[in-house]
């Protein structure tokens, strides 16, 4: 396999104290905004606070940017317009607080009388919808960090699993206080992505909780901080090179992407970075605290 670092030696736990306290404000950052959101005062789709989605069909292509002045002028500041097929077909999706879709149509008919449309669709989502998708959002995240948690203990044991669930809603935490402090949209794309970036999250844990657990097998004598510090240095290249990869990927998305995959692919991106991050100053340093707090042998299966 391709190997951008070689034989390195970096002391990740003598960091333990700079990253929980960095991982510490991320939380907090994350927290704020699950407050916010539940007070609904969080920049959220349609999904969470009811709205419409309209898609209109023109006679002529109609640039996003006109369509968006047209928007504006109509009242739609917080719409979010998508090209679909060859250009002449436009998705409005706007808050139930902006209007309806009557409202929508008018916007258009003054501002380009020219160019006919026809409404292919419209769907209306109501608060009440919303508060039950924004309810059941919640309780897949949750259900997904105590899955996290049953299959990292039966794969290696207990404190490995909870470790690695802290790690993976620190990373789900840093995204959504993310989001927050850019203003960014919170719908039913981005918990796809925190669903997506928690399985990533998942993944690159396992990879150095493997490693630990083969040098435990192994029977190195050797404090377990300092055999952590090892695993994690035998693991690093691959964790790098796979980040990257994922990184490379996502980054002309976040560019390029058009706007309703923007914050997608922006989710994602923050997401991989912490993630990368939370495998080796996160799940590791708790694993390593705990144990030496605790005491007991670590089990390895």
């Amino acid at each position: 396999m391709l190997q951008i670092l070689h034989k390195t030696n970096i002391d990740f736990m003598g960091w333990k104290n700079v990253s929980f306290t960095v991982s510490a404000a991320l939380i907090a950052l994350g927290l704020i905004a699950l407050v916010q959101i539940g007070r609904g005062k969080a920049n959220l789709g349609i999904d969470f606070v009811g709205g419409t989605t309209v898609q209109l069909s023109f006679k002529e292509r109609l640039p996003i940017d006109m369509a968006r002045i047209a928007l504006e002028k109509g009242g739609f500041q917080g719409a979010t317009i998508q090209q679909v097929g060859e250009g002449n077909k436009i998705l409005i999706r706007a808050r139930e607080s902006e209007g309806t879709a009557d409202k929508i149509q008018a916007a258009f008919k003054q501002e380009f009388p020219g160019n006919s449309f026809e409404v292919d669709s419209i769907m209306e989502i109501g608060p009440v919808i919303g508060k039950a998708l924004q309810r059941d959002a919640l309780i897949a995240i949750t259900v997904s960090i105590i899955a996290i948690i049953i299959y990292i203990a039966m794969r290696f044991e207990f404190k490995f699993g909870v470790a690695a669930a802290i790690a993976t809603m620190h990373d789900v935490l840093a995204v959504l206080g993310a989001f927050t402090i850019l203003n960014k949209e919170i719908n039913l794309l981005t918990i796809t992505a925190l669903l997506t970036l928690a399985g990533y999250s998942l993944t690159d844990t396992v990879v150095v909780f493997d490693r630990i657990r083969e040098n435990l097998k192994r029977g190195k004598r050797e404090p377990l901080p300092n055999l952590v510090n090892s695993s994690i240095n035998e693991v690093l290249s691959r964790t790098i090179i796979t980040s990257l990869t994922v990184v490379l990927v996502l980054i002309p998305l976040v560019l390029f992407g058009g706007e309703v995959l923007h914050d997608f692919s922006l989710a994602l991106l923050i997401g991989v970075i912490v993630g990368t991050y939370s495998s080796v100053f996160v799940a590791s340093p708790i694993l390593v605290v705990w144990h030496v707090r605790t005491g007991g042998r670590l089990i390895t299966k």
